[in-house]
């Protein structure tokens, strides 16, 4: 096991509506949703687990209750868990900004509670060091980017364009994978924010080139659609065992 995640906090956001799993799920927040019987959210901190992560900070809202008692009862006990709830739907800019008051350590790492990407976070946090930058965002390459919205890197492996979701698919192209390192410059950037979203009304009004990007060929999950959600088992078994 890795310790790279030993001294520093970790956000996850888990306080979406989970709008398009709602027919399925039944009542179930989306981070809680079923994967071969384990809720993904233990596969998630298992996951983080791996890499020494010793505090977390769940920024939660839509079924908040539902998750509070499954991280009482069944989160691991050396980590600290800690859970913000919004009091009405803020947005991952919001959501941030909401719980940043519990944030002790910087750099801070900012995930989205419904991906999974088989990364290495220590060597994300590496070259976040290395970089120099206010923050970075973890990136991957897939066949469909326009499903998500793509990002351009520059040579010196900095962030120098957002591209909105499209129609087009089967393109391929490298991709925000919701995993971040914000330094405090960059929270306080967010907490400014003009509106809910990270990625539209912070990420994509940064100058070119503020925001360091770790790429890769990683495998990547999104668990926000029915289909995704089917898939999650055959995906996430050779590291969970979960099928």
């Amino acid at each position: 096991m890795k310790a790279c995640l030993a001294e520093i906090d970790v956000v996850v956001l888990a306080g979406g509506l989970g709008t398009r799993l709602a027919g399925v799920l039944d009542g179930t927040p989306k981070v809680l949703a079923p994967i071969d019987g384990r809720p993904f959210l233990s596969l998630l901190l298992s996951w983080l687990q791996g890499f020494g992560a010793r505090r977390v900070i769940f920024g939660l809202g839509h079924l908040a209750g539902a998750v509070e008692t499954y991280i009482r009862e069944h989160a691991p006990k050396d980590v600290e868990c800690i859970s913000v709830v919004e009091p009405e739907p803020l947005g991952t800019a919001g959501a941030i900004t909401h719980l940043a008051s519990h944030i002790q350590n910087f750099p801070v790492m900012v995930l989205n509670g419904d991906t999974f990407v088989d990364a290495d976070l220590c060597a994300f946090l590496d070259n976040h060091a290395r970089s120099g930058a206010p923050g970075s965002v973890l990136c991957t390459r897939v066949s469909d980017a326009g499903r998500y919205g793509s990002i351009d890197i520059d040579g010196h492996g900095h962030i120098v364009g957002f591209f909105e979701k499209n129609a087009a698919g089967g393109v391929g192209g490298i991709i925000n994978a919701g995993v971040y390192l914000f330094e405090r410059e960059l929270l306080n950037i967010v907490a400014s924010a003009d509106g809910p979203s990270l990625e539209t009304n912070v990420f994509q009004k940064l100058t070119p080139g503020t925001l360091a990007a770790y790429a890769g060929e990683f495998p990547f999950l999104d668990i926000g659609t029915p289909d995704d959600l089917a898939r999650a088992s055959g995906i996430l078994a050779p590291y969970f065992g979960t099928s």
